[in-house]
Formats: C-alpha cells, sequence, structure tokens
C-alpha cells in the first residue's frame, strides 16, 4: 500500500483521496471564482459593458483576451480527453460550468479532482 493509499484509508470520508496536489488545485479553484467574480459584480454595479471593455480597450487587453481563449479551448480539450481517459463522469459541465462562473475556477477544479482520480487509482 502506497503512502497516499494508507493515509487516504485512515482519513475521513470527506477528505479521502486529497493529497496536497489536489488541495492546491482547489484552493486555485476558489481564488478563480472569487477573484473573476468580484471584477464581474463590479463590472456590473458600473454598468460597463463587459464584452466592450474586454476586447476594445487596447491591443494589451486584446492580447490577454485571445491568450485567455486560447488557453481555454486547449484546457477544454485536455479535460475532455484526460475525463475519457480517466473514466470520469460529466466532464462537459466543467466546460459548461466555465461560461456562468470563469474558467480560472473551472479548471483548477478540474485538476483537483483528477489528482483525486489519480490517488484513488493508486497512482501517487
Amino acid at each position: 500500500m502506497t503512502e497516499a493509499t494508507a493515509s487516504s484509508a485512515n482519513s475521513p470520508a470527506l477528505l479521502r483521496h486529497w493529497n496536497a496536489t489536489a488541495i492546491t488545485f482547489a484552493v486555485l479553484a476558489i481564488v478563480g471564482l472569487v477573484g473573476t467574480w468580484l471584477f464581474n459584480a463590479l463590472a456590473i454595479v458600473q454598468m460597463r459593458n463587459y464584452l466592450g471593455d474586454w476586447f476594445g480597450s487596447g491591443p494589451a487587453v486584446n492580447s490577454l483576451g485571445v491568450d485567455l481563449l486560447v488557453v481555454a479551448v486547449a484546457g477544454s480539450i485536455l479535460i475532455i480527453i484526460e475525463a475519457r481517459r480517466l473514466g470520469m463522469k460529466r466532464a462537459w459541465l466543467y466546460i459548461v460550468l466555465s461560461g456562468i462562473t470563469a474558467f480560472a475556477f473551472t479548471f483548477p477544479l478540474f485538476l483537483a479532482m483528477r489528482e483525486r482520480k489519480l490517488v484513488e487509482r493508486g497512482r501517487h
């Protein structure tokens, strides 16, 4: 029995399969959710043109928009491929939820759940 398996066997059911890597990704997911939603709420309160601000505020912001879009597409492909490989169910929800919340939330959340699946399968 590996150290990760031994420690998870003695932990409460809620914490089973959570190692340091999974916890780190979960914390990043929370930071991504809170950070993006704070600025989204600010944009709503100030009645800003969200997409206009994102894509119309100059070349640097446009560059960031393209950068994030490409990363989100690549990350979405990774989510589908990895979820299928590991037998994770309903991976499409991470992609759908990214449109409602933020990819800065759903991608690290997927990585945390992926890490838990790897620990469960005994790969760590």
